[in-house]
């Protein structure tokens, strides 16, 4: 902190609460720009103040319908409000902090995309930024404390680089499209905001700038928000509606990493498994959606559309080389095999699902609105190991929900016993306003109850984690290396088709580098990773379709 540069620029914090808001913070007079990128700045600040006010849509909107009134379109009516102009970021440098799940990730590589075309620079300094973004995540209390008190630390950072004490606002939700706009207005010392929630909005025609650090690997948002109103979530009221992006503008994007020598895609979503593109006519037909057996949903069924099926079947054929995963599906959405069948069949579609059950008391799935019992989530459970032997699960759990009681607690912990998750998501219950279980249910179980509860859940997982990972000691795995260990300079780590963390020694038999694929035999594991020893490098043709358990030494004849 305090080897930061004299006070020479605007510093602009912006707090992207995903799904949340953003703020922003002003202080300091800009630097002088260079003459041209100074007359843009200044031209589009004079348009920002003459353009359009509310009054003139309102004029606009009264023209009686029986008036046959033609307007004709002059040239300098079709100016965009937002011009595209490579100047308009003046070079400033954006620095950013993203915390929490892919989708926040991917946000952060949407909003670089989007600032880059503006003329912004990316620091990874935050000594050396004038804007700096916060990508988070609101939908749980504790992370957005976190952000909140990470803001005070920016804030005292801030006073020792202005003299300005009055921060200006940016309100902002899903709307990164805005972002340039939003600067522009709080540069010029305005306040800005933009709180509303598109309807269609996917960012199909923004092609994300992908930070990953060994550049192995890439997310990929085939959708945005979120229809099924589970009482205790806030992302229906953050991300809004449902809206999937065109299958055309996902491969093109997928085309485009596999030239980029991207070894693994994973196709995001709120509910990816409730894609329906309705982009183009031959999509769109009067069949509704088929939902699993015995499940249902709040909502009316969609009709027609090209469904998540289809789309992860062309996805799956653009490289064979490239391994595709998707996150997070919703159980409600398996309504017929041909997903699982496709899983199990294409060699380079990982056969793990990340299946979230929420709790194992269906009392408390019921006050939840998950749409399901605990029997139709066990039946489906059966069904997936069944179409693919071997699959890796995992899951999210919230314990202490609204009148959950012991028996509830006890029903969710033999739940975790019986399915036997690789991977699980672990949380207490924070109620969030704006949601159904604010307004209609009591939070009422005690905090010390619910980390009580946390705790055991946290256990018996691991009990149960520690005894699926060790069924694959003596068994070899197909590991895509992702780097050095962050323990030891003497391992190298990549994770394994079910998405476990892989750790094994440096090998000078043959050179492995990051994005290789590798064969490793399994000598021991715990419930957070397995440990082992590299044989060869190999790829995913050469192992086929074969259950990664189901392969034995004998079975490795590509070394």
């Amino acid at each position: 902190m305090n080897n930061l540069r004299p006070v020479a620029h605007r510093l602009l914090w912006l707090l992207r609460v995903t799904p949340g808001r953003m703020y922003c913070c002003s202080a300091s007079v800009p630097p002088a720009a260079d003459k041209k990128g100074s007359n843009s700045i200044t031209e589009f600040k004079t348009k920002l103040a003459t353009g359009p006010r509310l009054h003139d849509f309102i004029k606009d909107a009264s023209v009686k319908e029986n008036t046959p009134e033609v307007k004709e379109l002059h040239p300098e009516d079709a100016q965009s409000y937002l011009p595209d102009d490579p100047h308009i970021g003046n070079s400033r440098k954006v620095y950013f902090e993203t915390y929490g799940c892919q989708m926040n990730v991917n946000d952060t590589e949407i909003a670089w995309s989007i600032l880059q075309q503006k003329g912004y620079l990316r620091t990874s300094e935050l000594s050396q930024a004038d804007v700096v973004l916060l990508v988070t995540c609101s939908v749980r209390e504790k992370a957005e404390q976190t952000i909140w008190n990470r803001l005070q630390q920016l804030t005292s950072l801030k006073k020792r680089r202005s003299k300005v004490q009055a921060p200006l606002k940016i309100g902002i939700l899903d709307a990164y499209r805005d972002l340039p706009r939003l600067l522009a207005l709080a540069q010029g010392g305005q306040r800005a905001s933009n709180v509303l929630l598109s309807l269609e909005e996917t960012y199909a025609d923004v092609m994300p700038v992908h930070q990953s650090p060994q550049g192995h690997s890439a997310f990929v948002s085939i959708m945005r928000g979120c229809d099924n109103m589970c009482s205790y979530c806030i992302v229906p009221f953050t991300r809004g509606r449902e809206r999937s992006r065109p299958v055309s503008s996902i491969l093109e994007e997928v085309r485009i990493l596999s030239d980029q020598g991207v070894k693994e895609v994973t196709l995001l979503g709120q509910n990816v498994n409730s894609y329906r593109d309705t982009s183009e006519e031959q999509f769109c037909g009067p069949e509704p959606a088929q939902l699993s057996r015995g499940f249902g949903t709040i909502y009316r069924p969609r009709k027609g559309g090209l469904r998540f099926a289809d789309l992860l079947e062309r996805v799956s054929r653009i490289d064979p080389e490239m391994r595709i995963r998707f996150t997070s599906p919703h159980p409600k959405d398996f309504p017929d095999e041909v997903v699982l069948h496709l899983i199990q069949e294409r060699g380079n579609i990982c056969k793990q699902i990340h299946l979230p059950a929420q709790s194992g008391s269906s009392n408390v799935l019921q006050a939840m609105r998950r749409g399901y019992t605990r029997e139709a989530y066990l039946e489906l459970v059966a069904n997936i190991r069944k179409i693919i032997p071997g699959v890796s699960l995992s899951s999210d759990f919230i314990v202490g929900f609204c009148g959950e009681t012991e028996g509830d607690h006890q029903q969710t912990l033999s739940l975790l016993r019986e399915v036997g998750y690789s991977v699980g998501f672990l949380f207490a219950y924070s109620m969030r306003k704006k949601t159904h279980a604010y307004h209609r249910l009591q939070d009422d179980v005690p905090a010390e109850v619910k980390q009580r509860r946390l705790e055991e859940l946290i256990g018996v997982f691991r009990e149960e984690a520690t005894k699926v990972n060790a069924s694959l000691i003596g068994r070899t795995q197909l590991i895509l290396v992702e780097g050095e260990s962050k323990r030891s300079a003497q391992d190298l780590c990549g994770r394994n088709d079910g998405n476990l963390k892989v750790i094994f020694p440096i090998t000078h038999t043959f050179s492995i580098r990051p994005g290789d694929y590798v064969l490793v035999k399994i000598t021991s594991a715990s419930s957070q990773s397995l440990r082992g020893h590299a044989l060869c490098p190999s790829s995913l043709s050469s192992v086929g379709n074969a259950p990664p358990q189901d392969w034995s030494d004998g079975q490795m004849a590509v070394c």
